[in-house]
């Protein structure tokens, strides 16, 4: 039974590398899913006669890569979950991005309102009913011959906040369709990739630190080793 790449594990927790285009958790479409294939994964491994628990203390967009953390225990999935309600998260995500910025680097503060019903958030003003604010910092890490890539700190957690911010920056994201992309990816993916996340480990003193390799695709391999 294969399952993403894990990256780090022990009795409490595993991470993964998510796949673009793959969702986390199931849903009407019935496509195949992060939480079932790693379940799947693990009871085979390890032999478990049961229901192998997994849980899920933070998400990822179906068209994003890369970390994503998952609880092998209640406890773990309580302690973790509460690690994100309080922002007890350092978050970096790397973006391939079709023009470049217009400053090498800077900090991004919006209000963005999501709207259900087409699963998208936009900027509207500050007094709008439902905003919340939105913030972040990102650099230039390099450049390929049509692509630019930029690497965004998460200062909040919003609905496709770096989708929003970095469109509205005019630097939309490879792929991304929803937010302006001139064509899809192949895989129904986008370049968003979580590169890094560090948190406090759910029963260790030290922190919990995960890095991910971006995807194996010629427009990440032509960013070179960064």
């Amino acid at each position: 039974m294969n399952a993403p790449e894990i990256l780090y594990e022990d009795n409490h927790v595993i991470a993964v590398n998510k796949p673009a285009g793959m969702l986390v958790q199931g849903d009407k479409t019935g496509d195949t899913c992060v939480l079932e294939q790693v379940k799947a994964y693990l009871k085979v491994r390890d032999s478990k006669p049961g229901n192998v628990f997994l849980g899920l203390p933070h998400r990822l967009d179906r068209p994003t890569s890369g970390v994503l953390i998952l609880a092998k225990t209640s406890k773990a999935l309580s302690r973790l979950a509460a690690s994100f309600r309080d922002r007890d998260v350092s978050k970096i995500y790397w973006a391939v991005v079709e023009s470049p910025p217009e400053n090498t680097k800077g900090e991004l503060t919006d209000w963005l309102k999501k709207d259900g019903r087409t699963n998208t958030s936009r900027r509207v003003k500050a007094e709008t009913s439902g905003a919340k604010e939105a913030r972040l910092r990102y650099r230039l890490l390099g450049a390929s011959e049509r692509y630019w890539l930029i690497e965004v700190e998460l200062l909040t957690g919003r609905h496709h906040q770096i989708r929003v911010q970095l469109s509205a920056m005019g630097c939309v994201i490879k792929g991304d369709l929803k937010y302006g992309a001139k064509r899809s990816n192949r895989n129904g993916g986008i370049h968003l990739h979580a590169r890094y996340l560090e948190t406090a480990h759910p029963t260790g003193a030290e922190r919990l630190k995960v890095t991910a390799a971006t995807p194996d695709d010629p427009v990440w391999n032509a960013m070179g080793d960064l």
